[in-house]
């Protein structure tokens, strides 16, 4: 029997490898590590990965066991989930995996200026109502500016034909450096090794889908620190489903 959500955040509660910081709290209290995560937790000068909206950690906790040599930072508002990569981590000793729950609005509170080297963003929600609570939106691309080295990388590994769309459109509009892009990784990566590190992982929700049939999209860019973000003006088809099982409630047949 899984623990309850409480049992979970007392468990939490006492783990060195998570930071629990929700909105507002922030407002008369500054993230002590901002600026000095390498030097007061990860006690290395490794690069430091976030992934954005980890959801249980499946992918931040696996991602720190092939890529030994690199810190990675889990990232979620929901806890009782992003317990079972916390205690993953904690069980096996991992010392190159974090995770921080907070509000993603708020995000570049609490990295500094080039402290990130690349972030994921994987299977997050399209939000298909709303540009401006979309991960890829320039919404979040201004924020991650602030945190993220000079033409950092970003991936979106995504079900949503919907997000892959629009990232693919907004990442044209500002002109932004792809360098890789799939509507259909796992077919992708049987004939392209550069693909690997994108398809070396699937999480549980990931292998249902999968086998519900729907194909994984994966997009690989670099985000420059210079230069005005626009959103497309373009308008997309809308995904027929909105996660596992749930069909759609809206009935609007294309957003922007």
């Amino acid at each position: 029997m899984s623990k309850g959500k409480l049992a979970k955040f007392a468990d939490m509660a006492t783990y060195d490898n998570v930071f629990q910081y929700p909105y507002g709290t922030l407002e008369h209290v500054d993230f002590p590590l901002r600026g000095r995560w390498h030097d007061d937790y990860f006690h290395n000068p490794n690069p430091i990965i976030l992934e954005l909206g980890c959801g249980k950690g499946e992918y931040t906790v696996g991602l720190g066991k092939i890529f030994p040599d690199k810190n990675f930072i889990g990232v979620d508002i929901k806890g009782a989930r992003m317990w079972t990569g916390a205690t993953h981590a904690v069980k096996d000793g991992m010392t190159n995996v974090a995770f921080l729950r907070t509000n993603i609005e708020i995000i570049d509170r609490f990295f500094a200026e080039n402290e990130v080297q690349e972030i994921w963003l994987t299977f997050c929600d399209p939000q298909m109502k709303n540009p401006r609570k979309r991960l890829t939106s320039t919404f979040f691309m201004q924020r991650y500016r602030r945190f993220l080295i000079d033409s950092g990388i970003i991936h979106l590994k995504t079900d949503s034909n919907f997000l892959f769309t629009y990232t693919t459109y907004m990442v044209e509009k500002n002109h932004l450096p792809v360098l890789l892009s799939t509507q259909d990784l796992y077919s992708e990566f049987s004939n392209n090794s550069d693909f690997s590190d994108a398809a070396s992982i699937q999480t549980y929700y990931e292998q249902m889908w999968i086998e519900r049939g729907l194909s994984i999209k994966y997009i690989q860019f670099r985000l420059p620190r210079e230069g005005e973000l626009e959103e497309p003006n373009i308008e997309i088809p809308l995904d027929e489903y909105r996660s596992y099982h749930r069909d759609k409630r809206s009935s609007l047949e294309v957003s922007k």
